[in-house]
């Protein structure tokens, strides 16, 4: 073989050693392993850090927690009352028969309308006075005016005009006295040629008890015949621990809730608190006002009633913050940017907005209110 043919020989070896060598150095280079991606979340010196490049930052929403001030409700069984001061026991003015009786029980009145008619002997007398007194007035009135008349054609003296004027001044007042009391028993124009009085009612409301009937003789003037009650305005009436009693003031929010009336709220606010404890029970009365002008609200009813307690501002937190931590419940704090760490709270109570955070928090601190649970693991 020739110099010339060994040197090309030498040369197309050396470009296949040559291109070997590159494939497997390109080999090499396809099987190298892959730089690991950086951590979601690193802990360190129990923080939680979520590096920069984390997807968990796009997940996680951090805001301050809330410091307001919010009512403590409690909630006491009650039931409804009506109000005394809307409340009259009928008396009958005197002893007698019941001839009428124009109402029933539960019936509705208004003020002035005739409940009863009684004849009584001594509504009589009282009648006969007062005819006896207007007689005696007449009288008296002519004789004033005789006096009058002779004086001044100056065959009187003046005593005898003053004695008449005084006659007159009396049957005047005896009259008065007579009417008054005939009217005060319920005597009226002409009535009492019947010898009956009407027993009317003194405000509108509802007979909620009844005691007589038509010709029961009513011999006791003080035993109520019935009650009127005017039930357009009640009372919810909370029976208050002694433990619960010094936070309870007149004119707090009062809301009730009734099984009559499922998922309904009654609202009202407390104006009577009794200074004294019942003796038996160790309670305190509580009374709150209540408009009632639909009449759902009926004596005797049971009810609920959550009365709003003032509290001083405290922290708040929305619900999405609470996770569950074995048996206890915490919320995720920020104590630098993107670093947290997991803190137990105690919560006072329900609330219709947010949870009450009565230690663990303070004003000021920041929690991740949306995506917290991606760190409770």
């Amino acid at each position: 073989m020739g110099f010339q043919s060994i040197k090309h020989s030498f040369r197309r070896r050396a470009a296949v050693a040559a291109a070997v060598s590159l494939s497997l150095s390109l080999a090499a280079c396809s099987h190298a392993p892959e730089e690991a991606p950086p951590p979601s979340l690193i802990s360190e010196h129990g923080l939680l850090r979520v590096p920069e490049k984390s997807p968990l930052r796009s997940e996680l929403v951090v805001q301050p927690v809330e410091l307001r001030q919010a009512p403590h409700a409690l909630v006491f069984p009650a039931n409804v009352e009506a109000d005394p001061a809307h409340t009259t026991n009928i008396l009958p003015p005197l002893t007698g028969k019941v001839v009428a009786l124009k109402v029933g029980l539960g019936d509705r009145v208004e003020r002035g309308q005739l409940l009863a008619v009684i004849a009584s002997g001594d509504f009589a007398q009282a009648a006969t006075d007062v005819d006896k007194a207007r007689d005696a007035l007449e009288l008296a009135r002519k004789a004033l005016e005789r006096a009058r008349g002779v004086q001044q054609a100056g065959g009187n003296a003046a005593k005898d005009l003053e004695a008449a004027q005084s006659a007159y001044h009396q049957a005047q007042a005896e009259f008065d006295r007579a009417q008054t009391r005939l009217t005060a028993m319920g005597g009226a124009s002409g009535q009492h040629a019947l010898r009956t009085m009407q027993v009317t009612a003194p405000l509108s409301g509802y007979v909620t008890a009844l005691t007589v009937s038509p010709g029961a003789y009513v011999n006791d003037a003080t035993a109520s015949m019935m009650t009127v009650a005017n039930l357009d305005t009640v009372w919810i009436t909370a029976n208050v621990p002694e433990s619960d009693a010094g936070q309870v003031a007149k004119g707090q929010a009062v809301d009730a809730v009734l099984s009559a009336y499922p998922g309904k709220q009654f609202r009202g606010s407390v104006s009577f608190v009794s200074p004294l404890l019942q003796a038996d029970t160790r309670r305190d009365l509580v009374r709150a006002s209540f408009a009632n002008p639909d009449g759902q609200l009926k004596p005797n009813m049971f009810a609920n009633a959550s009365i709003d307690v003032p509290q001083p501002p405290q922290v708040f937190v929305p619900d999405s913050a609470l996770l569950m931590n074995n048996d206890n419940i915490s919320v995720f704090v920020e104590t630098a940017p993107w670093t947290f760490e997991r803190r137990t709270v105690e919560l006072s109570y329900d609330e219709t907005a947010g949870a009450r955070v009565v230690k663990g928090l303070k004003a000021g601190d920041r929690v991740i209110v949306k995506g917290g649970v991606l760190l409770n693991d």
